[in-house]
């Protein structure tokens, strides 16, 4: 995909429409659930700045797309509470159309229908990949033996078909995962398939720690994968529980980093995904569908989280208005925003020095300096 493009220009502009169809999505759910609320919206815009093009629809909403493709956002109305904004500008208000006079629940509903958004759109593409493309299925073939493990002492080959484990069909990679792991220490017996003859043989996996119990470890990984289409009505739940495995493994990952199960070196910025996406965009049309679901996912996920600034913190502060009857006194809204906007700001410098430090600009500048 983008072939017709100069190499140089693969990268930025692959990572222009993924970050584009991502913003538009996400800012599409809260322009929805306003008109939905009575909320009039103000403004539409795809990226910041200076606009290079807009127009007005008939209800007063201006669209544009502005110049700096790094984001985007959505005006609504009487967003500003009364007392922030002059006289003149109360004035220009349009009576029940403003945001801040929503109920506390519509204005929820306005907040989160952006991450929302996110999720449906990484279930309608997952579900168009597998109806389509077809859904990727590892197949119980070895495609590495680790050395020193459990499989190379029990004579296990590259290329080996596993067809069953004690006596239980394995039809997938997933299969023989599962059944190693609940059997750590125990010998195992593998139906194997290599070179069109049939044999068996006996392995007893290792025992591994992971979160306080013990695990079967084998020592392979898999070598091959298949992809089976499946119909519009089987695509649809599929797509729906890919994105909810996605959103638990993304979020498994998140709970490793802050209890330090995992390192940080996987954390990454606007300059690692513009890398992947102009790395995905060689592999094809699927391949970059698949990435942008994947990416819309972790967005709605990353929007969801409670700090202030993110949708997340501002469901937060409505949920305390709820419980208390009123909003939140100001000041303890500005402590919030300024708390949440310094977080960020420190999440993204690290997760720069990390995306500096993975392209390996470090190494090439400390080559120049040696």
């Amino acid at each position: 995909m983008f072939d017709f493009l100069p190499e140089f220009l693969r990268t930025p502009v692959a990572f222009v429409v993924v970050l584009g169809v991502l913003v538009f999505i996400h800012e599409l759910g809260h322009y929805l659930a306003a008109r939905c609320c009575g909320v009039h919206v103000e403004t539409f815009s795809i990226g910041f700045g200076g606009a290079l093009f807009s127009w007005t629809d008939r209800v007063g909403t201006v669209w544009k797309v502005a110049w700096i493709p790094l984001g985007g956002y959505v005006k609504l109305h009487g967003q500003e509470r009364p007392q922030d904004v002059p006289d003149e500008v109360r004035a220009q208000w349009l009576p029940g159309r403003t945001f801040h006079d929503k109920q506390v629940g519509a204005r929820a509903i306005v907040v989160a229908a952006g991450p929302v958004a996110n999720f449906v759109l990484a279930a309608v593409l997952f579900s168009a990949l597998f109806a389509t493309v077809g859904r990727g299925i590892a197949l119980p073939v070895v495609g590495e033996v680790v050395a020193d493990s459990a499989a190379a002492r029990g004579g296990l080959q590259l290329g080996d078909r596993i067809d069953s484990i004690d006596g239980a069909p394995i039809h997938r990679f997933e299969d023989v995962q599962r059944l190693v792991a609940a059997n750590p220490g125990r010998p195992l017996r593998l139906e194997v398939v290599s070179g069109g003859a049939s044999h068996e043989v006996t392995v007893t996996p290792d025992s591994r720690d992971s979160g306080g119990r013990q695990i079967g470890v084998l020592g392979i990984r898999g070598g091959g994968v298949e992809y089976e289409k499946l119909s519009p009505w089987e695509a649809v739940p599929a797509g729906i529980a890919q994105t909810w495995d996605v959103s638990v493994q993304t979020l498994a990952g998140v709970w490793g980093m802050i209890a330090r199960n995992h390192g940080t070196e996987d954390l990454g910025g606007p300059l690692r995904i513009a890398q992947l996406s102009g790395q995905v965009a060689q592999l094809g049309a699927a391949s970059l569908v698949s990435f942008i679901a994947l990416l819309s996912v972790n967005l709605g996920l990353i929007n969801l989280f409670p700090i202030p600034v993110l949708d997340g913190g501002h469901l937060l502060f409505f949920l305390a208005e709820a419980v208390r009857g009123r909003p939140l006194p100001q000041r303890a809204q500005e402590y919030g925003f300024r708390a949440g906007i310094a977080l960020l700001a420190g999440l993204f410098v690290f997760a720069t020095w990390n995306d500096l430090s993975h392209i390996g600009i470090f190494r090439w500048v400390a080559g120049l300096i040696g």
